[in-house]
């Protein structure tokens, strides 16, 4: 069965919404964990409109299972992990207008830069993924600057309105996965994922977890966090 790490940024939307101190990202981590989840992911956006430094700092203090903090490959960003010490650390394209994470890394135009800050984390003990789209020259390039795993992007699939054309997308995982796992890559995937089409990403063979946030936190706010937690994990069980 493939690892669920739940990503926590919107329950922190909530509280930005208001300017408050709840509801907090930290006990919604807490809860998940306490459901099963196998970690706990948060992306420190570089303006901040979620998830803020002491929230990474009193989960790296909190949560027992393993702790992915998301972060733009900036040299501010590099700092605060050095200082934060996750056990992984996921370096994703950021843009101050989207409303999330658009795209994967494009690791060929950013190879010089990452490759260092990548060695860097690495000294410290803290392993790197890179957040990249299905393709084969991608894959080939985060082997090259010497990551320890690949994130792919699943958000191409999730947008798909036929069966043919999930189909393929699917197809482009799957291959993307086995050529990254072929380079000594681990593989995990994330971004749009829901209850109702995460099954059939789930059966793919070789992905070790899944980062999944927003359905499970809109879940969450009917159910509540641990249902919506194991209600995701029933769903990741391979058949």
């Amino acid at each position: 069965m493939p690892k669920l790490s739940v990503n926590v940024d919107h329950i922190a939307t909530i509280r930005q919404a208001r300017g408050i101190d709840e509801p907090d990202p930290v006990a919604a981590a807490v809860l998940a964990e306490l459901a099963g989840a196998h970690g706990i992911t948060v992306h420190l956006r570089e303006d901040r409109r979620h998830i803020q430094d002491r929230d990474v700092e009193v989960l790296r203090k909190t949560v027992k299972v393993r702790l992915n903090l998301e972060m733009a490959a900036t040299e501010e960003m590099v700092a605060i992990a050095l200082k934060t010490q996750p056990d992984i650390v996921t370096l994703v394209p950021e843009g101050r207008h989207e409303l999330t994470t658009e795209g994967g890394l494009d690791v060929n135009l950013l190879k010089a830069g990452l490759k260092q800050k990548i060695a860097l984390l690495q000294q410290t003990g803290i392993a790197v993924s890179l957040f990249v789209v299905p393709d084969l020259e991608q894959i080939k390039a985060s082997h090259r600057v010497g990551a320890d795993m690949v994130e792919i992007h699943t958000g191409t699939y999730c947008e798909m309105r036929t069966e043919k054309e999930r189909q393929e997308q699917l197809r482009r995982i799957e291959l993307a996965g086995a050529a990254a796992r072929k380079l000594g890559l681990r593989t995990s995937a994330g971004h749009g994922l829901n209850y109702r089409n995460v099954s059939a990403v789930a059966a793919l063979p070789g992905f070790e977890e899944f980062n999944i946030g927003h359905s499970i936190v809109a879940r969450a706010a009917l159910v509540g966090m641990e249902r919506a937690v194991r209600e995701m994990l029933a769903l990741l069980k391979r058949p």
